[in-house]
């Protein structure tokens, strides 16, 4: 069986399913049926989340794994984020989270200072 296609080879629009039939009993169902958001990713971004969430979330096994850079999984993460229609941190927000994660780790910060920059 084919990968189902999201996008018009036309004009690049959102394709919906409008037929199911089942390979058993030969039943159709004809309707409007819609997509998951995970048939809109392209097949590298599918495979980063399949990554991720093998990985269970942890970006540096995702780094190892991938053999990619920390900023190069953040900016995959959220370009899959987006591209699902949810909402990511403002530019600059994840970097500056880090650098204060980052400055806590080698003692430059208290917790108590850290959790006070984060709000």
């Amino acid at each position: 069986m084919k990968k189902i296609i999201s996008r018009c080879p036309v004009c690049g629009g959102e394709l919906v399913v409008t037929r199911l039939k089942c390979n058993s009993c030969e039943t159709v169902i004809e309707n409007n049926f819609r997509l998951s958001r995970f048939d809109y990713l392209s097949d590298e971004e599918l495979y980063f989340t399949e990554t991720f969430i093998r990985c269970r979330g942890n970006i540096k096994e995702v780094e190892k794994e991938l053999k990619i850079s920390y900023p190069t999984v953040r900016a995959k993460l959220d370009g899959v984020i987006k591209k699902m229609g949810y909402e990511t941190q403002p530019d600059g927000e994840a970097e500056r989270r880090e650098e204060i994660l980052k400055a806590l780790e080698k003692g430059e910060l208290t917790v108590e200072e850290a959790i006070e920059k984060l709000k």
